[in-house]
């Protein structure tokens, strides 16, 4: 059993955490309120805005040290929903990998809805959830949580494979935003 801590307490906080209760891990939730909350989990998800990370490293990058942190953010301008915010050749979660070089960061969660990740299917196919990292412990744990919560886990590559997951991502949430799919579809693979 892996005790998980989830910073963050919306929609997607929610669904992540019903999978990886599902799959017999405990959940501790941070909302904002909890600050002064020490990380005590092997395992973080971060599952705020991505504008809201670099408030959530300056105040826990050493709880942070030796850990597994999830990335599931998409970097888009929520203002204008037309780009990512990061350079082309970068991702979210490259950024969040330079900022705590000494935690084990993947990418995950964020090729998938909220919807999708709590009915375990996007139409009639299962949720899979992409993961890249360059720690591949880390990944095949995320991915042991993953399936025993129910769902589909597919390691997609290294940590450079954060820009095509977030590419991606950030075509889904548009396409949902312009109502030309489902909040509660989405991409799926079979």
């Amino acid at each position: 059993m892996t005790h998980v801590n989830i910073i963050g307490a919306g929609g997607m906080s929610q669904a992540i955490s019903g999978v990886i209760t599902s799959g017999g891990h405990t959940v501790e939730v941070f909302t904002k309120a909890d600050t002064a909350k020490p990380v005590t989990a092997d395992v973080v998800i971060l599952a705020v805005p991505y504008p809201a990370v670099a408030g959530v490293i300056a105040e826990r990058a050493g709880q942070l040290a030796g850990k597994v942190v999830v990335d599931i953010t998409n970097p888009l301008d929520f203002e204008t929903f037309d780009s990512l915010t990061v350079p082309a050749d970068g991702s979210a979660t490259a950024e969040i990998a330079a900022a705590l070089p000494h935690s084990r960061v993947v990418k995950a969660f964020n090729t998938t809805f909220a919807a999708t990740l709590t009915s375990g299917v996007v139409g009639d196919t299962p949720t899979t959830v992409l993961i890249a990292g360059d720690d591949t412990d880390a990944k095949t744990l995320l991915a042991g949580m993953i399936e025993a919560g129910g769902l589909r886990a597919l390691d997609v590559g290294a940590l450079s494979r954060a820009r095509e997951l977030e590419a991606l991502g950030f075509l889904q949430l548009t396409l949902a935003a312009s109502e030309k799919i489902a909040w509660t579809g989405g991409f799926g693979l079979s």
